[in-house]
């Protein structure tokens, strides 16, 4: 069965690079050779790609891969590409934000993105003002107050994001509240935040369509390293339990949904782009397929429309 041929927009974290690949052939090609450090989530807005960074971590030498590395300093940024023409420039300058990592648009300019170490949901809009923080955890909540992937209902007026919790530690959750904070109160002590699902392996990037959420996670086997949906919770009501459409990824991080192709992509750490039939689209007989595999790994990944 063939699909239609669509363009992703794709993270590499070392080095920082932004990649435009072919849904069809597998084509990539380099649309920022220099993304900065540590490039996490990547969204498109009026012809423009916005992407965060992690910044430089302090590296321990005598740990091994992602555990020596320490992204707790704030040396995050955000930054931009006009897709018609032009050079990279910076949105927010490093040390703006701690560790930038999922970003979204909420279609009519403004940015919503997770940081992870800073340990909150942040917003701007796509010309540097309005710099806000909507959510807040507590420092004291370590690990578990780390945010990471983030999705916005502008219909609906909420707001989606991830914890997730310590690496592999089953302690994941998703969360909701409105775009805007209750009046009198702030970031850190919001009313409205509802719970709607824990206990997930490690959830890490958010895409909302329709009635459905969908979310990566880069947690243990069976149920990490998954591609996930759910309906959209009732208000007040918790999550059903999700629906594991795929499995088997090397650390699951970005993720894109084309319902309209009954496809969704996932990227992950082992240089892999997977497109994942839909169970209610055209596809859906077929199994999952690598779209390309780069050998070096990759994070944020967006749509190209």
């Amino acid at each position: 069965m063939g699909t239609v041929s669509k363009e992703l927009l794709v993270l590499q974290v070392w080095p920082g690079k932004v990649l435009r690949v072919s849904t069809a052939d597998g084509e990539v090609n380099t649309l920022v050779e220099d993304a900065g450090a540590a490039p996490d989530g990547i969204v498109v807005d009026a012809g423009v790609a916005y992407w965060t960074t992690m910044g430089a971590p302090v590296v321990d030498p005598d740990v091994p891969g992602e555990a020596g590395q320490d992204f707790s300093r704030r040396n995050g940024g955000i930054h931009a590409f006009d897709l018609g023409g032009g050079s990279p420039r910076v949105l927010l300058p490093e040390g703006a934000i701690t560790t930038g990592k999922q970003l979204t648009s909420d279609g009519a300019g403004t940015l919503y993105w997770g940081d992870r170490e800073g340990h909150r949901i942040s917003r701007v809009r796509t010309d540097g003002s309005g710099l806000t923080d909507l959510v807040a955890t507590l420092d004291a909540d370590g690990v578990l107050g780390e945010c990471v992937g983030v999705a916005v209902d502008r219909d609906r007026g909420h707001l989606y994001w991830t914890q997730k919790g310590p690496a592999k530690g089953g302690r994941g959750r998703i969360f909701r509240a409105g775009l805007e904070i209750p009046a009198g109160q702030s970031a850190a002590d919001r009313s409205d935040v509802e719970l709607l699902w824990s206990d997930l392996p490690e959830p890490i990037d958010l895409h909302l369509d329709g009635g459905w959420l969908y979310w990566t996670d880069r947690g243990a086997a069976p149920d990490g390293n998954t591609l996930n949906r759910a309906p959209l919770p009732a208000e007040g009501a918790r999550g059903r339990a999700p629906e594991i459409l795929a499995d088997g990824f090397a650390e699951a991080i970005g993720l894109a949904v084309d319902s309209a192709s009954g496809l969704a992509f996932v990227s992950d750490l082992g240089g892999h782009i997977r497109a994942v039939p839909l169970p209610d689209g055209p596809a859906a007989s077929r199994a999952p397929w690598d779209v390309v595999s780069l050998g070096r790994p990759l994070t944020g990944l967006c749509l190209l429309s």
